[in-house]
């Protein structure tokens, strides 16, 4: 099958890019391969795959609709992943317009080429953070979202409402997909296991908002790449409305959202008590007030998901701290200071 991908050299892009080339598919990979983070892990990633056969690829921005256009135009693919955004809830603080231009914009020109290519399915990544202040636990799909804390969290919020107007109207189907907290090798410097692992090993202290009381659905790459793909092919069909219980299923469009998390919270400072087992080290912690921006605890109700593709996240956070250590110490090792 024809998969086009925005973000394939990002984190979740390039593990849902590989796995679906080692299954055969031909996937069409766009990314800006901008600098938010080292343009050298993105370059890594690509690199690896740009090795398979059934692989294409174009750098560009999301923003560029002529580029984006003549790209999806000449491939008409089946389904289109779009991943691409600009991550990060505290950069978008400081760089809000970025967010707007990027995730909102970017998605608008996504979903305008979806309704001409006339795909199969459109998958759109949104972000658990649209659940905002929401005390109510675990987040249900069907649950009211409607108290952003950050600009980020503000524009994946603003994406699902697009992508449900234009499902409305012109029949595009369309799945949102609410990630949590996704870890593991080849991930993003600017997430916290990440942040920590560097600052233990370089000997500096590490920063812990709201001095650690808090929690979070920590989801293995691998498991959320088998929600994802386990997607593909249950594109929405609104005239199922109402056959499963709590469904997000829109009532007028073939739209739906979809949380895929582990189902289990972990509190951070267990988290950071693993790293250290598996490093080796303590670390120096610098305990600090919450951010701006920033939620105390989030976790998933992934029932809806269960019923639709058999989804099971397998990776507990201690096992999926071991593989990201030994990944970071491989890639990184010319680096460290012994």
């Amino acid at each position: 099958m024809k998969i086009f991908i925005t973000g394939s050299s990002g984190f979740i892009g390039f593990h849902l890019s590989k796995r679906l080339l080692d299954s055969g598919h031909s996937v069409y990979g766009f990314d800006s391969m901008n600098n938010y983070y080292d343009i050298k892990l993105k370059k890594a990633r690509y690199e690896i795959l740009k090795k398979y056969n059934k692989f294409s690829f174009t750098k560009n921005n999301l923003e560029n609709q002529k580029v984006l256009s003549n790209t999806i135009l000449k491939f008409k693919p089946k389904i289109i992943i779009h991943l691409a955004a600009q991550a990060g809830v505290r950069y978008s603080i400081k760089k809000p317009r970025v967010y707007l231009d990027s995730n909102i914009t970017g998605t608008y020109n996504i979903i305008e080429l979806a309704k001409k290519v006339n795909v199969k399915h459109l998958l759109i990544a949104s972000s658990s953070s649209v659940y905002g202040a929401n005390k109510k636990l675990p987040f249900k799909e069907i649950d009211k979202t409607e108290t952003q804390l950050s600009i980020y969290a503000a524009t994946k919020k603003s994406t699902e409402s697009i992508a449900h107007s234009y499902s409305n109207v012109w029949k595009v189907p369309i799945t949102m997909l609410r990630f949590f907290t996704v870890y593991g090798p080849w991930g993003r410097p600017d997430m916290a296991l990440f942040k920590f692992t560097k600052g233990i090993i370089d000997n500096k202290k590490i920063d812990i908002y709201n001095k650690g009381k808090m929690y979070r659905d920590f989801t293995y790459i691998d498991d959320i790449i088998d929600g994802i793909k386990g997607l593909i092919n249950k594109a929405p069909n609104s005239k199922q409305f109402n056959k499963f219980k709590n469904d997000s299923l829109s009532s007028v469009a073939p739209f739906r959202v979809l949380n895929i998390g582990n189902t289990r919270k972990v509190y951070l400072l267990d988290f950071i008590d693993a790293l250290e087992k598996e490093l080796g080290k303590k670390a120096i912690r610098n305990y600090m007030p919450m951010q701006k921006g920033d939620v105390k605890m989030t976790l998933s109700d992934t029932t809806l998901l269960k019923k639709l593709t058999g989804y099971n996240p397998k990776t507990n956070f201690r096992l999926g701290i071991k593989n990201f250590v030994k990944w970071y110490l491989s890639y990184y090792k010319s680096q460290i200071k012994k």
